[in-house]
């Protein structure tokens, strides 16, 4: 870990020359490895699958833990029980020689992997919580969910949503109860408080889904999603104020298109959201993370190549591969990206500057 940490301070403060001359496969294939989020299949790890490969060997960032198999809703995938969640999170960050962000979706309500059923409390979807307009209560129910996620392991949780609900007809952000609600206030206002109680614990937090989903008609995990007739600028008014409020370390790109932002690319891929606007315009220095990159949105469209190619060009730091819609070999998305940086069709300069703000990142956990 400490020569990882001193090549990249010796990268970051050399010429671009003097770094590709300097760096060896291996130690670029980590630095790749670090800026990678992905799911496995089991309520296990052990030293024969693969997961345990690339979080040993090539220091993966973090890993995404699900409930359930997607395609077989009976069958159990990473989380079963209070008991066999806790053995296997301490287990997993156990095999990294650095911190290893150890994520999920625990958002509450009908986005919730960490289930009553199974053995862990019940949670509150962010729309009946605005409705009770008591910061006290608020408070009381986030405390209570993000010391749940410390007590099982997780320093990263993919919450909260700041998207307004501005259209009844959204399907998957109105329909699941996942906004606080229409104005920037009210959103602004819960976020911050769930944000704090996650903070408190040890726990990141990330806003999604820039620069908004929840204006949309379509759902992005089963294909393209326009929104350049529905979006409203006003959508970016959550993420102004959070950031000026000074605590926000993570934010999830969506899959979203809107031509008035970028005329050729979904927000995810695009240099002129992610960079030019939520960079640039409103100066936000953290981590950016893509949704999930197995959605249909841009599974269907891209090859694997193009996809990472433009999400890492675009300003993205960390790429999560879920493997809930699909199956993505690891090591197949390394080579990718290696390849590609060695072709230099994506520059070293940009995995180094997202190195250093995961580096940073990981400072905070």
């Amino acid at each position: 870990m400490i020569k990882s940490l001193l090549l990249i301070f010796l990268l970051i403060n050399t010429s671009f020359a003097e770094q590709s001359k300097d760096i060896d496969e291996f130690e670029l294939k980590k630095m790749i490895s670090h800026m990678l989020l992905v799911g496995f299949d089991t309520l296990d790890v052990n030293e024969t699958q693969d997961i345990y490969k690339y979080i040993k060997e090539y220091e993966l960032g973090g890993v995404i833990l699900f409930d359930k198999h997607y395609n077989n809703r009976s069958l159990a995938k990473n989380i079963k029980s209070p008991s066999q969640l806790k053995k296997l999170t301490k287990k997993l960050q156990n095999i990294s020689s650095k911190k290893l962000i150890i994520s999920v979706d625990q958002e509450g309500g009908k986005v919730a992997r960490l289930k009553k059923k199974d053995g862990f409390l019940p949670t509150h979807s962010a729309w009946s919580i605005a409705k009770k307009q008591d910061d006290s209560y608020t408070q009381k129910i986030y405390t209570s969910l993000a010391t749940e996620l410390k007590e099982y392991g997780f320093n990263c949780d993919f919450a909260p949503v700041v998207d307004l609900a501005l259209n009844k007809d959204n399907k998957v952000i109105f329909a699941l109860q996942r906004s606080y609600g229409a104005t920037t206030d009210d959103v602004v206002r819960d976020a911050a408080i769930f944000m704090k109680a996650l903070r408190d614990n040890g726990v990141l937090s990330v806003l999604k889904h820039f620069p908004g989903h929840g204006s949309s008609l379509g759902d992005s995990h089963k294909g393209f999603v326009d929104i350049s007739d529905t979006w409203n600028v006003k959508e970016l008014e959550p993420y102004i104020k959070l950031i000026k409020m000074g605590n926000v370390k993570m934010i999830m790109t969506a899959h979203v298109f809107n031509k008035n932002l970028d005329e050729l690319y979904p927000a995810t891929l695009s240099y002129a959201i992610n960079t030019k606007l939520l960079r640039e315009k409103i100066g936000y220095d953290g981590v950016i993370i893509s949704d999930d990159m197995q959605m249909k949105a841009i599974s269907a469209h891209y090859s694997l190549d193009e996809s990472v190619r433009l999400c890492i060009n675009s300003g993205v730091d960390i790429i999560l591969f879920a493997n809930q819609l699909a199956s993505q070999d690891t090591g197949e998305l390394i080579e990718s990206i290696y390849k590609q940086v060695k072709n230099k069709s994506i520059p070293l300069s940009r995995i180094i500057e997202s190195n250093k703000r995961i580096a940073k990142l990981l400072e905070e956990i």
